[in-house]
């Protein structure tokens, strides 16, 4: 507690209580469950966007990355190339499903193409998947309180878990998506003056450190080398975690529920294309944290890789930068929690709560399930935490790794739904269990990186549902109303517009300003090539 200081516990301390205040306040804008999932449905798409990135760019980031970046230099930041690709893909055919349907679970769309059991077993995915990266961030943010106050990294979990857990309890989607605006811009002046704390300690000037960097290896953020066992290369990045990102923001509960509280569906995709332009700039930048802090250790061996953050913060002895530091990873360690402490308790009330247990019950009864079963969610969380505890490296890696054995399995059933006539709901599952077990034998028996998890699995499930799918239940003669086609044809016959204020109601259709988001990628590519090249 001493070498914290007096103002590093007054900016900590009224960071926290400064959120408890929030959610004190919106509670009183809460009625019914609607309102706790959805926020009424009429936050601004700015917000939302805001938001989504805030969610996204976690503790996993702010500390994760650059311990990455330490020891693999700017390769790392070919894992984030694929955000304009993804996001293009998701507001084309995954998004106008689920917001034209007006429902708040996107699970429910699997129960309506394929059956109950398909809305199970992905909504069961999604609550075990998520629970384990939720874990992952509540580890990250527990080594913050642990390093201030020297309390062990159990009751700094316990104490982040109740933290977070109040203000989302007590005001619901619209106290998470107003604190995590908030919370982004704590993150972003945070990480500014550590990066310009950190430049003006280097021991050379910075465009100096830079080339000391790239004779060292260190610069080298595309790599073309065409080879599965590694990582960071510009092909996992643009191939493999493209799959693995289209399903993190297309089919998870958690990201697609701050787009369902939008006005319309232009403000849903203008949220999510705003993470598009943005969510480069935030990674280079997290990744070049930790280029350059390689530099100012001189390459120095640590402990624990995610505590280079805060060992710079406490050693430059720069007053009130280890305060900033801790507001900062904290405040990115909340917006993922507590979003998803919510979308978690909603998969449970929506899919599982109110569909078999207790299907005609008042929304005020919901909402008391609802803020029970997130209560629920966070003791669910702190468990797998203390597990990772025991975990040295790159909790950035480590989360996505965890993401990679499963996102296969999802993908392939939102695939299979859009684009597959004859694929039933016998098959589809039996394809997802292969898929599964194939991921994992692959895991344990191959050198294979993690990013290509998700593209296996995928393909396993898809060769194995489609034509079990026939075998057992023929070929079918029309397209469901919930595929591609099925809703072409739908808005044909129903004479629907297909557009609505210059953005496409229909799904598959590909809107002006995701042409701009793929030149914007190919910038992208232009940039780090030019910045390795010259420097």
């Amino acid at each position: 507690m001493e070498k914290f200081g007096v103002l590093n516990w007054s900016i900590l301390i009224a960071f926290l209580v400064g959120k408890l205040l929030l959610g004190f306040f919106m509670s009183k804008k809460i009625d019914t469950a609607e309102d706790y999932y959805a926020g009424k449905r009429n936050i601004s798409w700015w917000a939302i966007g805001i938001a989504t990135i805030a969610t996204y760019v976690s503790a996993m980031s702010f500390m994760g990355a650059p311990a990455w970046s330490y020891k693999e230099g700017l390769s790392v930041i070919a894992i984030h190339l694929n955000y304009p690709i993804v996001i293009v893909l998701v507001v084309t055919l995954f998004l106008p499903f689920f917001f034209n349907s007006g429902v708040i679970s996107i699970y429910d769309y699997q129960e309506k193409r394929f059956g109950k059991a398909s809305r199970a077993v992905i909504a069961g995915v999604f609550l075990m998947t998520q629970i384990l990266s939720s874990a992952a961030v509540l580890y990250g943010t527990s080594l913050v309180i642990s390093f201030i106050t020297g309390l062990g990294v159990v009751p700094s979990i316990l104490i982040v878990s109740v933290v977070g857990l109040i203000y989302t309890v007590a005001g619901g989607i619209a106290a998470v998506i107003v604190m995590d605006i908030i919370q982004s811009g704590i993150l972003l002046v945070g990480a500014a003056i550590l990066m310009y704390v950190l430049i003006s300690k280097l021991p050379v000037s910075f465009g100096e450190a830079l080339a000391m960097l790239k004779v060292q290896g260190k610069i080298n953020p595309l790599k073309f080398g065409f080879d599965i066992t590694k990582a960071t290369t510009i092909w996992s990045g643009v191939i493999a975690m493209s799959v693995y990102h289209v399903t993190v923001f297309g089919a998870n509960q958690m990201m697609i529920q701050r787009t369902l509280t939008a006005k319309n569906m232009g403000d849903a995709k203008k949220s999510l294309l705003m993470m598009g332009f943005t969510t480069f700039f935030v990674y280079f930048f997290f990744v070049m944290l930790g280029v350059l802090l390689f530099l100012y250790y001189g390459g120095k061996k640590f402990e624990n890789d995610n505590m280079i953050i805060l060992n710079f913060g406490y050693e430059s002895g720069v007053t009130g930068l280890l305060g900033i530091i801790a507001a900062a990873v904290l405040a990115a360690s909340m917006s993922s929690l507590d979003a998803a402490f919510n979308s978690l308790s909603t998969s449970l009330t929506v899919d599982f709560y109110q569909k078999f247990f207790k299907p005609n019950e008042t929304p005020q009864h919901y909402l008391k399930a609802a803020r029970l079963f997130t209560v629920l969610c966070a003791f669910l969380v702190i468990l797998p935490a203390i597990a990772f505890s025991q975990e040295k490296g790159s909790i950035l890696e480590l989360l996505t790794k965890i993401g990679s054995f499963f996102v296969g399995a999802k993908l392939s059933m939102y695939l299979l739904g859009f684009y597959s006539k004859h694929t039933t709901e016998k098959g589809l599952l039996i394809g997802v269990f292969a898929g599964l077990i194939g991921v994992w034998i692959v895991a344990a028996t191959t050198s294979i990186a993690w990013p290509w998890y998700c593209l296996i699995g995928a393909t396993i499930n898809i060769s194995i549902a489609l034509p079990l799918s026939i075998l057992l239940d023929g070929y079918q003669k029309e397209w469901s109303p919930y595929s591609i086609p099925g809703q072409k044809a739908k808005f044909k016959a129903e004479g629907l517009p297909e557009k609505e204020g210059g953005w496409y109601l229909i799904p598959g259709k590909i809107d002006n300003a995701s042409y701009y988001l793929l030149g914007f990628f190919v910038l992208t590519l232009v940039f780090l090539y030019a910045f390795e090249k010259f420097i």
